[in-house]
């Protein structure tokens, strides 16, 4: 079991700026996971994952697909208080979910 956070690079993000956004994903993802999931990642270690994607474009394609294979997910858009514009969809939160089912729609992305 483990958790992908998907965060865009092309925002160029502060360092504290990304990782509230990545904090923000991760808790909204397992607010959304079933029990048993919830309490598989708890007792495995909670093991989690960053990784980044180019543009908004393809961090919707990965949402949509962790959505029909039916992937526990978050969408994070920010409050528009700091860096970045309100509204601004900023990274995504996959699982706790089997490694497997992660892995199929992460495969191809690179470690933030």
């Amino acid at each position: 079991m483990k958790q992908a956070i998907i965060a865009r690079k092309d925002l160029k993000l502060g360092k504290g700026k990304l990782a509230a956004q990545v904090a923000h994903a991760s808790v909204e993802a397992y607010k959304n996971a079933p029990y048993l999931n919830k309490k598989a990642w708890e007792l495995s270690g909670q093991k989690k994952i960053i990784l980044k994607t180019d543009n908004l474009e393809t961090l919707t394609e990965l949402f949509i697909s962790a959505k029909q294979q039916k992937i526990p997910l978050s969408l994070i858009k920010d409050a528009g208080k700091t860096q970045i514009p309100e509204g601004t969809i900023t990274c995504i939160g996959l699982g706790p979910a089997d490694d497997k089912k992660i892995d199929r729609i992460t495969k191809d992305l690179k470690l933030y």
